[in-house]
C-alpha cells in the first residue's frame, strides 16, 4: 500500500510533469503474473523512472548498503528506498550472492516483476558492458519470461557524483519477451548461462543503441581508481 501511495500521488505526478518520459513497447509487460524486466544501467535514477511507467510493482534488488546507513539521512535513504519497493541484497559474493538469487527467485515465485542490471552496476561511461550470469540462472530457474528494457539519457539527468537532477526529457525502449525455455534444466551449465547473457545484452545494444565494450563494468571502474604508480629513479 505505501508503495502505491508514493508512487502514484507522490512521485510519479512530478516526474512525469518534470521530465516527460517518452516510452516504446509499453504493452510488452505482462499484466499479470511473474517476469523479469532486464535493463541497462546509466544512473541511479534508473530504479525510479522504470516503475513510474509501469502499471505494475516494479522490485529491484539494491545493494545492501542503501538499508544500512546511520542517522537521520540512512532514515530518509532506507524509507525511500523501501517505499519504491527496492530489495536489499549482498554483493559481496559467495552464500551471500546466493542469497540474493533465492531473494530473487521468491519475487518471480509470488507473480511479482523483478527489475535487474545484468551488468551488476552503473555504467562508469554511458556504454552497455558485459553482463553477470545471475540474470541467465535466475531466468531458468525461476521460468519466467525476461523483458529487456533500454533506458535512454538518464545518465545526463543524474550523472554519476551529481546530487541534484538536471530537468531534461528521457526514453525508455521495451522489447520484446525473450524465450529461453530450450534451456530448461540447464541453469548449472556455464556455457549456456554465457549464452543466455550474451543474448540479452544483445538485445539490450540493439534497443538502446549504446557503444558496447566486451569487458565487465566493475573493471573498468576498478581500473580508473587505482593509484596510478610513478617511476623512481636511482
Amino acid at each position: 500500500m505505501f508503495y502505491f501511495l508514493a508512487k502514484y500521488l507522490l512521485i510519479a505526478p512530478v516526474l512525469k510533469t518534470l521530465f516527460r518520459p517518452w516510452v516504446i513497447g509499453l504493452e510488452n509487460i505482462p499484466a499479470k503474473g511473474g517476469a523479469i524486466l532486464a535493463s541497462n544501467h546509466l544512473s541511479f535514477s534508473d530504479s525510479v523512472f522504470l516503475p513510474v511507467i509501469v502499471d505494475r510493482q516494479v522490485s529491484f534488488l539494491a545493494k545492501s548498503e542503501y538499508f544500512t546507513g546511520k542517522g537521520i539521512k540512512g532514515f530518509f535513504v532506507k524509507l525511500f528506498f523501501t517505499a519504491s519497493g527496492q530489495l536489499p541484497i549482498d554483493r559481496a559474493g559467495g552464500k551471500a550472492s546466493e542469497a540474493s538469487l533465492n531473494t530473487g527467485l521468491r519475487v518471480l515465485a509470488r507473480g511479482d516483476l523483478l527489475g535487474i542490471y545484468p551488468e551488476g552496476t552503473r555504467s562508469p561511461d554511458a556504454k552497455l558492458y558485459r553482463g553477470r550470469t545471475g540474470v541467465a540462472r535466475m531466468v531458468l530457474e525461476a521460468h519466467v519470461p525476461i523483458i529487456p528494457v533500454a533506458m535512454i539519457d538518464t545518465e545526463k539527468v543524474m550523472p554519476i557524483g551529481s546530487k541534484i537532477p538536471k530537468i531534461r526529457r528521457i526514453g525508455i525502449v521495451i522489447g520484446e519477451p525473450l524465450d529461453f525455455s530450450r534451456f530448461e534444466g540447464l541453469e548449472s551449465d556455464r556455457f549456456i548461462l554465457r549464452s543466455v547473457t550474451d543474448e540479452i545484452m544483445y538485445e539490450l545494444h540493439r534497443l538502446g543503441g549504446q557503444e558496447y565494450a566486451d569487458v565487465y563494468a566493475t573493471s573498468v571502474k576498478e581500473k580508473r581508481t587505482r593509484p596510478v604508480r610513478t617511476a623512481t629513479t636511482k
